[in-house]
């Protein structure tokens, strides 16, 4: 056994293993933020939380995305969440919402692993408060959990994993029907 096949059990290695995948796939780190917090009261009275807060780019592409990964290390043990983050047109212009999400959740059910939770979001904001509606700018989230059964396999199983999924990401990327209401570079 080497080890890229055991657990992983602390954030660092964790990191480590994304960072390879994601690196390994031709995408660049942006940025790295590392935070600690302590809860004393409420929920996790007494505990601490560690999270790492990842961000990757791509020189080649001119399309607006960027995947960020969120890392997590609690007293109940790792979890993550990889995100590719496109910029879509003004909410006036992507379209009506349930028809926009429905399209870009069909996108996400076709291209991204099975077997992994792959939640969807859709973010509005207005620049600023006197702006109609139409022009709320809007962004997609196709996002995958990282499987507690992949951290247990070790470094390998992240890698692969994180390299699949950026695959899976590109390949979202390629879709003319994603294209069509990406922002304009």
């Amino acid at each position: 056994m080497n080890d890229h096949d055991v657990p992983i059990l602390t954030l660092e290695p964790l990191i480590q293993a994304v960072r390879t995948g994601l690196e390994g796939s031709g995408w660049t780190l942006s940025g790295l933020q590392k935070t600690t917090s302590h809860e004393f009261e409420g929920r996790w009275a007494g505990e601490s939380t560690r999270s790492a807060y990842l961000f990757f780019h791509r020189d080649e592409r001119e399309e607006p995305v960027e995947i960020d990964v969120y890392l997590d290390e609690t007293s109940r043990g790792l979890t993550g969440t990889l995100a590719l983050v496109v910029d879509l047109r003004d909410l006036g212009e992507a379209g009506p919402v349930p028809e926009l999400l429905e399209r870009l959740a069909t996108l996400a059910a076709e291209r991204l692993p099975r077997g992994c939770r792959t939640p969807l979001s859709l973010r509005f904001g207005l620049p600023d408060r006197g702006v109609g509606v139409g022009a709320a700018e809007t962004e997609v989230r196709f996002k995958l959990r990282i499987p507690r059964r992949s951290i247990e396999e070790g470094a390998a199983a992240v890698v692969d994993l994180t390299g699949g999924t950026v695959s899976a990401f590109e390949r979202l990327l390629d879709e003319p029907e994603l294209h069509a209401v990406m922002a304009p570079v």
